[in-house]
């Protein structure tokens, strides 16, 4: 039987502890490689795990939101930002040292390429370059170059530069994006298409010259592109493990198999 990430929606929204055991199975396993990469200070810390899962289990969270058919990494993208929003609520971090704004950001990167934006993009994310150069299908010195000529850039616009002033800024700069939307924003079916290959080049063109001067669009494209790589890494989480988290929330365990994701 294939149980769908539709279907688990719709699941956990009315408590049926099927839709809790496959989230648990299938996705706590991204949820620690999101802690793991944006709190690595925190990873180890195996009660956050435990606080984020009863954060998502209230009734009146937001996570388990209807969504079309067939659109899991659309839900994953949320789930990641829905972790880190809980994580940060758990307990913030730190301002960085010097401040960089999204405005400061699109002056210094006007003369980039889409694809040079992306690659500037993921160094907020706090992915290095030889992921970068894998979600963006490009190489790690490629990658490197682009960010070396866009700190160059930066730095000739500020006034205090430091070489992780990206990294620093991201949670703001990732922030400042998704509340920056437009009636012109493009559908996430604009970017599965674009990264299964299944756009025509009328669409990519179109695709483009809105995502370059998009902030919102250019993260939420990132962001899928980063939910690819997480899944690509993901395994089911063990039993044992399983069993912990339906102890902690409650979940009846369930009486069949059906961990088959679609």
């Amino acid at each position: 039987m294939i149980y769908t990430c539709y279907e688990m929606i719709r699941d956990c929204r009315a408590g049926l502890p099927q839709g809790w055991n496959y989230f648990l199975t299938q996705y706590v396993p991204a949820i620690r490689q999101f802690i793991a990469h944006y709190f690595p200070g925190r990873a180890a810390d195996a009660s956050l795990l435990d606080r984020v899962l009863l954060n998502f289990h209230q009734p009146e969270s937001p996570l388990f939101q209807s969504l079309e058919p067939g659109q899991e990494r659309a839900f994953v993208a949320e789930l990641r930002q829905r972790v880190l929003d809980a994580v940060e609520a758990d307990r913030a971090a730190a301002p960085p040292e010097i401040p960089f704004d999204i405005d400061a950001l699109s002056a210094a990167l006007e003369p980039l390429t889409l694809t040079e934006k992306q690659v500037v993009w993921f160094e907020t994310m706090l992915y290095p370059a030889p992921d970068t150069g894998r979600m963006l299908r490009m190489s790690p010195e490629t990658a490197e170059k682009i960010r070396a000529r866009a700190a160059e850039l930066i730095r000739a616009n500020v006034e205090s530069w430091r070489t992780t002033i990206l990294a620093d800024n991201g949670p703001l700069l990732g922030r400042t994006a998704r509340a920056i939307s437009t009636k012109d924003c493009l559908p996430s079916k604009v970017f599965f298409d674009i990264i299964d290959g299944r756009a025509t080049w009328r669409d990519r063109e179109e695709m483009e010259r809105h995502v370059r001067t998009c902030w919102h669009c250019l993260d939420y494209h990132c962001r899928l592109l980063e939910v690819v790589h997480i899944l690509r890494a993901s395994q089911p989480l063990p039993d044992s493990d399983v069993a912990r988290y339906q102890s902690l929330l409650g979940i009846a365990p369930p009486q069949r198999s059906f961990w088959k994701r679609s």
